[in-house]
Parts: C-alpha cells; structure tokens; sequence
C-alpha cells in the first residue's frame, strides 16, 4: 500500500432502480424507497474508491466498521451519489466519512472503516476455512 493522503476523496453514483428498493429488497410489507443497506454498499464503495489508487497489485481494501444514519427516504428514478473522505490512517486501518444524497437532499451519513488486505493470504485463509 501506498501512503494515502487524509482528505483522499472517493464517489460512487447509482439510479435507484426497482432492485434497490426496501420493499423488493427486504420485505414487501416495506415503502418502495431507497433500502439502507444498498445506500451503505454505495458508501462503501465510494471509499474503496477513495483509495483504489493507493493500493498495489494483489491487494483490496475489505470493510470493517460502518455507523451510519439513514436520514431521508428516495424513490425509484433518482440518483444517489455516495461521498468518502479518508479522516485517519494507522498501519492497515483506515477511517472514513461517508455521506449520500439523492438528487433532492442528503439521505445519509457516517463514518466507515475499512483494512487493507493481501488478496492472496485472504484467499489462502477463506480455503483453509471452507476445508473444516
């Protein structure tokens, strides 16, 4: 890994389709909006994103921790842009800012965390793991 700069910034950009939605997603008892959990896989990858560029090759960098709000409901059709500010780095651990809005009004926001990990070790555990 290369040394990443606080204040590294990541964008991730989707339209909420019907796939997305808490009552699809979730349960159908649920409104058709925008599911929490799809909002954080957009924050999600709005920080890997902030970071892709630092990491060297046979490396990713895996998420951790997230604690987030989920502040406005989005319908079908709009678009929702995920934001992530790198705040802190130690070792292989790094802490992020994360947002969202629709095209509208800010729907979310937290902070998330994530570990750079060497894919091929990775790989190595997750066989020794699905061998027991």
């Amino acid at each position: 890994m290369r040394d990443i700069p606080v204040g590294a910034t990541g964008i991730y950009t989707q339209k909420v389709t019907g796939a997305d939605l808490a009552s699809q997603f979730k349960d159908t008892a649920l409104p058709p909006v925008f599911a929490t959990p799809m909002m954080i896989r957009a924050m999600e990858n709005a920080a890997l994103n902030a970071v892709r560029d630092y990491l060297e090759p046979g490396e990713s960098a895996v998420g951790t921790a997230i604690d987030v709000r989920h502040l406005a409901a989005t319908p079908v059709g709009l678009q929702v842009t995920a934001t992530a500010t790198v705040t802190k780095i130690e070792g292989r651990r790094i802490w992020f800012d994360v947002s969202a809005r629709d095209d509208v009004e800010d729907i979310g926001a937290g902070t998330h965390e994530r570990m750079v990990v060497d894919l091929k070790r990775l790989g190595a555990r997750l066989a020794q793991k699905a061998d027991r």
